[in-house]
């Protein structure tokens, strides 16, 4: 299975990109083919130009080298894994942006008559991993979950993405050695699981709310 794992952080060395790291050496572990896409370390223009960069209908030979790039590397996979910490209850605006340059219309969705979009992308699977500082409740309650529904639904599955499961490492902010290490092992289960799952070819699991 081609796994690509979008680390959404824009600093390197964080422990965002460890526990990427802890997931993407596991899968590779179990047979998967896995890019690693960290976007502080991943240069490219976070606004347009022109309104033409935001849809590639007919042809995208007008977008920018870069940007035709990453479009290529999620195309390339089966499976995406986007880690990422939650910042003012959604997520850094890198990875705003580069789903604003990448999920274009033409290319991961065709606009249909009604609201419902035709799915290009459909078949592809995702995995959302998040740390943060909120407790689970206040998340849940306060916050709606925005930033969680807002990737699994709103862009994911409006492409035909499939999200096959959400973890949320909390709270970060005074965790210990010990229970940081914990979640790194826990990373990399994941990276074990899905690797599985596109060894056997299994039916798709069900959400997990971890």
């Amino acid at each position: 299975m081609n796994t690509l794992v979008i680390v959404g952080h824009p600093l390197t060395g964080t422990f965002t990109r460890a526990l990427a790291d802890s997931y993407a050496d596991a899968a590779r572990d179990g047979g998967a083919d896995v890019r690693v896409l960290d976007l502080a370390a991943t240069p490219f223009p976070h606004d347009p130009e022109t309104r033409d960069e935001l849809r590639a209908r007919d042809s995208r030979d007008h977008l920018p080298a870069v940007i035709r790039e990453l479009i290529a590397e999620v195309e390339w996979a089966d499976h995406l894994v986007v880690v990422y910490p939650q910042w003012w209850g959604t997520y850094p605006a890198v990875l705003k942006a580069f789903i604003d340059r990448v999920f274009l219309s033409g290319v991961s969705f065709r606009y249909g008559k009604g609201p419902i979009s035709e799915r290009l992308w459909a078949g592809k699977t995702a995995r959302i991993v998040m740390v943060m500082d909120s407790p689970r409740f206040w998340n849940r309650l306060v916050y709606r979950n925005a930033s969680e529904t807002a990737l699994s639904r709103a862009t994911f599955g409006y492409c035909g993405v499939k999200t096959i499961g959400i973890t949320r490492f909390t709270p970060v902010r005074f965790s210990t050695l010990e229970k940081r290490q914990g979640w790194l092992r826990k990373a990399a289960a994941l990276g074990r699981t899905d690797a599985a799952r596109g060894r056997s070819r299994a039916s798709t699991p069900a959400l997990v709310d971890a």
